[in-house]
């Protein structure tokens, strides 16, 4: 049995608003508000990559937990936007964190990353393999956005978050589900060498390419229905979950699958607004946005759910 034992965030301190996109295309702050939520995000300053935003988010759970992370016997990065392919960035946390006993991998799942790496520590720690993982949600999207893309540069923001995963004498994640559509990986992508995908001509020019109106047409379509089967799969009612932590990927998405679940927005925290579309990170700075403004405390019951590049969802519910 497992659980999360601390937690920990960071964001960049460069704040973008809206009007900084103003200076160079066909957009304003009502447009882009109207249509995402989003107010500001945060962007990385230049020589200040993903490895050392994982480390900064780590270095916050160990000041609010008091946790030593020396013993640390696993680290898993869950991001799309790596310092390099090679070495990975779990390999660049261990370094940086001078941690010297732990096995290192990445997880490549964009915006589910962080649900798929609780859900592979979840089977580490529980089969016995290993004993402290941790798992680290971290982007720096601003050093792969295409700013001639008026429609998706205006959506990405750069964080990490952070949680540590050891054993404990009852179970405090309660089931898990992940699926993809391999069929869509046209509609989210980031290449830098093929030029197609499914038979689909692609711009393999290393900056994020998304096909809104079709991520958003899977998102609100699909994700209800994937939430709808944890929850039965869990034996549980939605009456039963104090909060559902959606990917804050656009806060109208977030809207519509809690309309559709019929599901109050003040139990669904959310980063978008502050942060924009963090990928892997935005659903650790939704929980902690939460905790900060009095919402999300010990012992609820929250389901978090991460969707996106693949197409490809991971869901779980977990006693926090």
């Amino acid at each position: 049995m497992s659980q999360i034992t601390a937690f920990g965030t960071y964001v960049p301190e460069k704040v973008i608003d809206n009007h900084y996109f103003e200076s160079f295309m066909d957009t304003n702050d009502e447009w882009i508000i109207s249509r995402t939520g989003i107010k500001t995000r945060r962007f990385s300053k230049d020589g200040e990559y993903t490895s050392d935003l994982a480390v900064k988010a780590v270095e916050n759970l160990v000041e609010q937990s008091g946790t030593d992370i020396s013993d640390v016997d696993y680290i898993i990065v869950c991001t799309t936007s790596p310092d390099q392919p090679m070495p990975n960035a779990a390999s660049r946390v261990q370094y940086k964190l001078g941690i010297k006993n732990a096995g290192c991998n990445d997880v490549y799942a964009a915006c589910a990353g962080f649900i798929y790496g609780l859900q592979i520590a979840h089977g580490f720690v529980n089969s016995g393999v290993y004993k402290k993982v941790l798992v680290i949600g971290a982007e720096t999207l601003s050093k792969i956005t295409d700013f001639e893309d008026r429609t998706s540069c205006i959506l990405f923001g750069d964080a990490a978050g952070a949680a540590l995963i050891e054993p404990s004498e009852e179970e405090h994640f309660i089931a898990f589900n992940s699926g993809t559509n391999g069929d869509l990986g046209h509609d989210l992508y980031l290449s830098h060498k093929k030029n197609s995908i499914n038979g689909v001509g692609i711009n393999p020019h290393g900056k994020i390419v998304q096909n809104g109106r079709s991520v958003f047409k899977w998102a609100v379509g699909n994700i209800p229905i994937k939430i709808r089967e944890l929850i039965a799969k869990a034996g549980l009612t939605l009456d039963d979950i104090d909060y559902i932590v959606p990917h804050s990927a656009n806060l109208r998405i977030i809207e519509a699958i809690a309309k559709d679940l019929n599901y109050p927005m003040d139990r669904v925290p959310e980063s978008v607004t502050e942060f924009g579309n963090t990928s892997s990170a935005s659903i650790p700075l939704a929980i902690a946005k939460s905790e900060r403004n009095g919402g999300i405390k010990k012992g609820d019951k929250l389901l978090l759910i991460g969707f996106g590049g693949g197409l490809t969802f991971a869901g779980t519910i977990v006693i926090w």
